[in-house]
């Protein structure tokens, strides 16, 4: 669960360093940037340098959104959406006017599935992965995740860590392995080429880092790994989890053979407008049984009420999607170029591809992952004045914070970032409305410099830190702490 504080979150202030100099800054000398009010640039000269830079970057995400956009704008007129299929419906869901059809249509369409099951009763990606899962194994069948371990959240519900009997699939009899990554984080092909045996009944892939030191999978390179599964077991299933990835390429997994991917609706494919909801998409047969988990078997996809507004939310999030996400990616771009040049590690490297909408940061301490969610916080419409408490969430294996001042509650399309309280200590930051944001947000979080080489002292970044209306202070330290 997500804990905060209701108090007023002050700025942060790093520990005392040594030598601490102070210097009080006179009004002409205040940066251009900070002081504009309505010619100059709203960021700190970092991050105004940073976004100059990545002119040409910023421009191929928006060819990749025009892309999606057009693939998404074919599927909507194919199935002929028009406002009748906003309306809501109540009880068993009977009366409603063909809406869930036409999304489940739409759905389909644009990740190249043959049938798709959108519904606001998946209450989280996990969830709908869960379906899926379910809708596939039986006792004595063997899992086998592909990309290293799978993200918190599934470790109770394929049975790695202990769900207390609470019917997890190693409760049912379903077997489990997992392929470790490379040594260079990605993929292990090598062991790949061996690893599927006459017992795998399904390969899971996750597309996306997770809470893992990773690069997340290419569309192609999910193709390539799911060549060398069929390669050594024809009947053996793909299901991909396809959080944070969709709209990210021009191409999704079932393009490519995976016989069935899930994900969630306040993420992605939801445009930060989706109010809830989940998906499952692939395989016909397949996706009428994941339907058959979600309600009960010979109920499948024809009942489920949607209330209100939210089918017009679904549809209208969906359109959306494409835009909003090319808006994440170059909020990723943006982190990592900034981040990097401070000296932090970060996954994926600046202008480096994207095929997700997560960049980690490694921050190395616990207090700096805590600043930095707190200014994520501080840079949000919604509960700005809270400061977020690391806590056990349910689902997570250790003690996890999150920021997301968010209108949508958990929605990761929004502006949000989150890590666990473990070594070494990594923020991944993931959604924005635009990618503005992420400008202001570098602008809160304490600028200060770290190692990159042992040995190396490097300097704090001065940076102006406003303590009243009319008094500018300039703070210069020089940290002594060795990071690797």
């Amino acid at each position: 669960m997500r804990v905060v504080s209701c108090s007023s979150s002050p700025a942060y202030h790093p520990p005392p360093l040594q030598n601490p100099r102070v210097a009080t800054v006179s009004p002409s000398a205040r940066p251009a940037s900070l002081l504009s009010v309505g010619g100059g640039s709203p960021f700190v000269p970092e991050v105004t340098k940073a976004v100059d830079s990545l002119h040409a970057e910023f421009r191929a995400v928006d060819f990749m959104v025009a892309r999606n956009t057009a693939r998404v704008l074919k599927a909507f007129q194919n199935a002929r959406v028009g406002s009748h299929h906003f309306g809501g419906s109540t009880g068993y869901g009977h009366e409603e006017a063909g809406g869930r059809e036409a999304l489940d249509q739409v759905f389909a369409e644009i990740f190249g599935a043959e049938s798709a099951i959108v519904r606001s009763q998946f209450f989280s990606g996990t969830h709908a992965i869960t379906c899926a899962l379910f809708a596939i194994l039986r006792p004595n069948d063997e899992l086998l995740a592909v990309a290293g371990a799978p993200y918190d959240t599934l470790e109770e519900v394929i049975g790695k860590r202990d769900s207390n009997g609470m019917g997890s699939l190693k409760d049912f009899g379903v077997k489990y392995r997992e392929v470790p990554l490379g040594e260079d984080g990605a993929l292990d092909w090598a062991a790949l080429g061996s690893a599927v045996n006459n017992h795998t009944k399904c390969a899971l892939i996750q597309r996306s880092c997770g809470y893992s030191w990773r690069r997340s999978l290419s569309v192609v390179d999910v193709g390539r790994a799911i060549g060398m599964i069929k390669a050594q077991n024809p009947d053996c299933l793909v299901m991909v989890d396809n959080c944070y990835g969709e709209f990210v390429e021009s191409i999704e997994p079932p393009m490519v053979g995976a016989d069935l991917i899930a994900g969630s609706l306040i993420k992605n494919p939801g445009g930060t407008i989706a109010p809830c909801g989940g998906y499952v998409a692939g395989n016909d047969k397949l996706v009428k049984a994941a339907a058959s988990r979600l309600s009960a078997p010979g109920l499948g996809v024809d009942c489920g009420s949607t209330p209100g507004d939210i089918m017009r939310a679904f549809f209208h999030g969906l359109y959306l999607s494409p835009q909003m996400v090319g808006e994440a990616v170059k909020g990723t771009l943006l982190i990592a170029e900034v981040m990097a040049a401070r000296g932090y590690r970060v996954q994926p490297l600046p202008r480096s591809p994207r095929y997700d909408v997560v960049q980690a940061v490694e921050l190395g301490s616990r207090d700096r992952l805590l600043a930095f969610c707190e200014a994520v916080q501080r840079s949000s419409p919604v509960s700005s004045f809270t400061r977020p408490v690391a806590g056990n969430s349910p689902g997570y294996a250790s003690e996890v914070i999150f920021a997301d001042g968010t209108f949508i509650d958990g929605s990761t399309s929004e502006l949000s970032c989150d890590g666990p309280l473990r070594e070494p200590f990594a923020v991944f930051c993931q959604g924005g409305n635009h990618w503005s944001q992420w400008g202001l947000v570098l602008g809160e979080f304490p600028v200060q410099r770290v190692f990159t080489n042992f040995g190396t002292c490097i300097p704090l970044h001065t940076r102006p830190v406003l303590t009243h209306p009319n008094f500018w202070h300039l703070s210069c330290s020089v940290t002594c702490e060795h990071w690797s």
